[in-house]
């Protein structure tokens, strides 16, 4: 069989989005699979039969931990136990404990630390147990490693130091002791003051995103590209601008080819807080100056979102990939299947309905 990939956007379907994705490629007669994230716990089971049912094995070569959200890494307890992994890639905080020791004001003691840090991101901690107890190898998917064939673009280790640091879920850093009150207390009234986005009419073309980002967990999302049979596929997890500048400055760095994809995954299920219209042009290319006819477009974007999900996906984020070509495709209680080269035909799956161009945005 000639080189081919199939890549499966699991229909994590409950009142929040969440993420689970497989790709199984075939590159010079090696064949591999590779799941990204585990969805919730009732995600796991769905995962595993998926993969023996259509894939035709209980083997996963490289299992990848984006981040340490409950919607990518519940499970995946459940994917470790009862697969045949290969290798896990995790980036666990409390492995640094004593690197970051000196940046922490309330601690000078690196087990409690560590200890510490493996309490509040206890899901990975749960993974780690498993994958340790069965003799899986667990590995740091860091900038510049490969994952098979799938080359890590974010995070680099420094950037991920920081954001344990900056993390609202850690204890208090050196930086935030030093901190005045009053600055505490406008930080406080500002985000007090924050309300939902209204909707409002939007032309093609124009664009609005949120000054504040996202949070820095998900800004430790492992960011990953591969180019399989001719197609470059990036997949984000819910890494928001920070990560997704240090990726395309990684491949900017490297000459990877941006702008331009076949394949994307829209980060965190269409947040607005994760892009902007200068990180979609440097990613994407610019804006059309109209919309394409359907079937004209040169690139396809898959959001993870439920369907009983309101906050997910965005207008703006649907309107900002489409104005640069994209076909917009959804979960929202399916199962979503693109492939290329040789990929094998699934009985009885047909063609996804695109999501259609929002005359809305959020302002």
């Amino acid at each position: 069989m000639a080189d081919f990939f199939e890549l499966d956007f699991f229909d994590v379907e409950t009142d929040k989005s969440g993420d689970a994705i497989s790709v199984r490629y075939e590159v010079a007669g090696q064949t591999l699979v590779h799941l990204v994230d585990g969805g919730y716990k009732v995600t796991g089971p769905t995962i595993v039969a998926n993969i023996k049912k259509y894939y035709g094995t209980s083997r996963i070569d490289h299992v990848v931990v984006t981040h340490c959200d409950g919607d990518h890494t519940g499970g995946l307890s459940h994917v470790v136990e009862n697969m045949e992994v290969g290798e896990l890639w995790m980036l666990r905080p409390w492995l640094y404990a004593e690197e970051l020791l000196p940046r922490f004001a309330t601690y000078t003691n690196v087990d409690r630390l560590r200890s510490r840090l493996r309490g509040i991101y206890s899901s990975l901690a749960d993974i780690e147990e498993i994958a340790q107890r069965k003799g899986v190898r667990i590995r740091d998917p860091f900038q510049g490693e490969y994952i098979g064939h799938f080359l890590v673009l974010a995070p680099s280790r420094a950037r991920y130091l920081d954001l344990i640091v900056d993390s609202e879920k850690t204890p208090e850093s050196v930086a935030e002791a030093e901190a005045t009150a009053m600055d505490r207390i406008r930080w406080i009234l500002g985000a007090g003051a924050r309300k939902a986005a209204s909707l409002i009419a939007g032309a093609w073309n124009h664009e609005s995103f949120p000054a504040d980002g996202t949070s820095c967990e998900n800004e430790m999302s492992v960011v990953q590209m591969a180019v399989l049979s001719e197609k470059t596929i990036v997949l984000t997890g819910d890494g928001g601008r920070g990560a997704l500048t240090e990726a395309a400055d990684y491949c900017d760095r490297f000459g990877l080819g941006l702008p331009g994809v076949d394949r994307i995954q829209i980060p965190h299920h269409g947040s607005r807080r994760n892009v902007s219209t200068a990180l979609l042009d440097r990613w994407l290319g610019p804006r059309l100056p109209a919309q394409p006819p359907s079937g004209s477009e040169t690139f396809t974007a898959i959001c993870s979102s439920a369907k009983t999900d309101p906050d997910h996906p965005r207008n703006a984020v649907v309107r900002a990939f489409m104005h640069r070509g994209a076909k917009v495709i959804a979960t929202e209680s399916q199962h979503i299947r693109t492939s290329g080269g040789d990929a094998p035909a699934r009985d009885g799956w047909s063609a996804v309905t695109a999501v259609p161009y929002p005359t809305t945005l959020e302002e």
